[in-house]
């Protein structure tokens, strides 16, 4: 079975992995806007976790697309989503808007957002091109992703898609996303898409 399911998880990656001249090409930039409200979640967060939220080192273009890259994207977006097991924080902490990193292996979205940007920086792609995003789902609810910003423009990292799309291709309302200049500062998506979002009653 464990080879199996390993043997189903190479022949995603491959058809993915030939799937990234198409998925450049639908691809765009998020508008953004200007500086809005840190979640609370991640302003708790940069407290004890303070050389994560500063002031980017390096500032420039996206980082550059490239098969290998993308390869590494998709890996690290699989490994992360079929490890770990979603639970809310109030069931892990006792209570709402807790981000950490994935502890025994069960975490919110925030935390799977957290876990790849950790991976991917470790593996090299700067910290400005590795954002986490607050956006809406259809039925309402809020929830975190990681944006990739690459030369392609924006994918998303998602624990609830397996694919890695490009953010104009997800049903999402983009509201906001760290600032690529500092990963302590956060700004508005200015997001006109027609997308549909359900109330926003709990």
């Amino acid at each position: 079975m464990a080879r199996w399911k390993t043997f189903i998880l190479a022949v995603g990656l491959i058809v993915q992995g030939f799937t990234i001249a198409a998925s450049a090409q639908t691809a765009s930039f998020m508008p953004t806007g200007g500086r809005t409200t840190q979640p609370i979640g991640h302003y708790e967060f940069c407290q004890s976790h303070q050389s994560e939220c500063a002031k980017s080192a390096t500032i420039g273009n996206p980082v550059r697309l490239t098969r290998d890259l993308w390869s590494a994207i998709i890996q690290v977006n699989n490994a992360v989503n079929t490890s770990m097991m979603p639970l809310t924080d109030q069931q892990i902490w006792g209570r709402e808007e807790v981000w950490s990193y994935p502890a025994h292996g069960v975490g919110d979205c925030e935390d799977y957002a957290l876990e790849k940007r950790r991976i991917l920086i470790e593996q090299g792609i700067p910290a400005s091109s590795l954002l986490i995003t607050v956006v809406r789902q259809t039925n309402g609810s809020g929830h975190a992703v990681l944006t990739v910003r690459t030369s392609h423009g924006d994918f998303i990292l998602d624990n609830l898609e397996p694919r890695v799309l490009a953010w104009n291709a997800t049903e999402y309302k983009f509201l906001k996303r760290q600032s690529e200049r500092h990963a302590g500062i956060w700004v508005s998506i200015e997001d006109g898409r027609d997308v549909l979002v359900g109330s926003l009653q709990k």
